[in-house]
């Protein structure tokens, strides 16, 4: 008897047996390293790595390191802000604007790392996250030929051309139909969209109203839902909507080999839906994450984030001296509001295998309850 499965058009598109797809999370590298990537990819789905924030060269690197481990399709994610504030090209650079424009944006961060006994540091690497980094990452990108890239942010106009002409499959990510438009006209193979409850980036439009919206809108160009799912019923309604197929991100850092910190995932893990909230303080745009006491200090502080690169710079320095200290549950934890589902780790193979058989079990149930007179 053949093992039942669920495959589609989509799936033929990106050389992939099941149409999930890991969503490309960034937080510093972590949240989705190779050996998770990789093992998406070789369970059938096709495995996306966040390197937004990573060098050129760490990302050549980890593009090799999933190629070791499969042979199987899978993708680059990058952010590509539309708007980002001018500033200088270095971290030192943004911090003598910060010092001199937002004196009392530096001084309440100050007053966190005194609060919480924190000790000075920095990050390590000088990379402020604009279009100048981000074109010397899609070079590389390019260069390796990745048979997927998605922009997790932002208009992937740039690399449309030139990864169509090597056979690359482009994905827009979206969270309005207006924005959907958009992504259509640059020429992506499909877009995602992505309702309010993701985490990371996201935008104010709701899963269940915005993927018929898009599909009513920029059929036929494929859509891949996102937001919200994490098991057979949410892929199956995602598919009910019209969607092609799914992205999914906050399942899969419960994965035995996602490397975000122990103490975010069991914030996850222990969390309920409304811990986890939209803010800006973290990055200058909207971002869900799990509400933190650092969170819940700036909603007191009466302090409006600054733009994109400011708060970013500010705040990853607040980020590295908490890491020094061991205090993770102080960290940006970008997480959905799925996460109140989730209970266990697992691994991303297991993780994948109950997606699937969750989802023909929804498909058959739904099937067997239309009857005829």
């Amino acid at each position: 008897m053949n093992k039942p499965t669920f495959h589609n058009a989509f799936c033929d598109e990106l050389s992939i047996e099941y149409p999930i797809l890991l969503a490309g999370m960034g937080v510093a590298g972590r949240a989705t390293p190779p050996k998770l990537v990789a093992a998406v990819s070789e369970a059938g789905g096709a495995g996306i790595m966040g390197c937004s924030g990573l060098s050129p060269e760490e990302t050549r690197r980890r593009i090799h390191e999933v190629r070791s481990l499969t042979d199987k399709p899978f993708g680059v994610d990058l952010l590509l802000p539309a708007k980002i504030s001018a500033s200088a090209p270095t971290r030192q650079g943004v911090r003598e604007q910060l010092i001199k424009d937002y004196p009392e944006h530096v001084a309440f961060v100050k007053e966190l790392i005194t609060k919480f006994d924190l000790p000075e540091a920095y990050p390590e690497d000088d990379i402020v996250v604009d279009n100048e980094y981000a074109k010397t990452v899609i070079d590389v990108i390019l260069d390796e030929k990745v048979p997927i890239f998605a922009a997790g942010l932002g208009d992937p106009k740039v690399i449309v051309e030139p990864g169509h002409t090597q056979g690359m499959k482009v994905l827009g990510l979206s969270g309005s139909v207006r924005n959907a438009i958009r992504q259509c006209k640059s020429g992506v193979d499909a877009v995602i969209a992505q309702g309010s409850e993701a985490g990371g980036h996201t935008g104010r439009v709701s899963t269940f109203p915005l993927i018929p919206q898009v599909v009513d809108e920029i059929s036929p160009t494929p859509v891949i839902a996102a937001g919200g799912i994490a098991d057979g019923r949410g892929i199956a309604a995602s598919l009910a909507l019209g969607a092609q197929a799914v992205w999914i991100g906050t399942a899969f850092l419960v994965a035995e080999e996602c490397e975000i910190y122990d103490t975010n995932k069991n914030q996850i893990l222990a969390g309920n839906s409304q811990e986890f909230e939209v803010s800006r303080i973290w990055t200058g745009k909207t971002v869900r994450v799990f509400h933190n006491e650092v969170s819940k200090a700036w909603a007191d502080s009466n302090l409006d984030p600054l733009p994109t690169p400011y708060q970013r710079i500010l705040m990853e320095d607040f980020t590295a001296a908490a890491q020094k200290a061991g205090r993770h549950d102080l960290i940006l934890n970008p997480a959905g509001q799925i996460s109140g589902m989730l209970k266990k780790r697992k691994p991303a193979a297991k993780i994948m295998q109950e997606l699937v058989e969750g989802t023909i079990e929804q498909l058959n149930h739904l099937k067997n309850n239309i009857s005829y007179y």
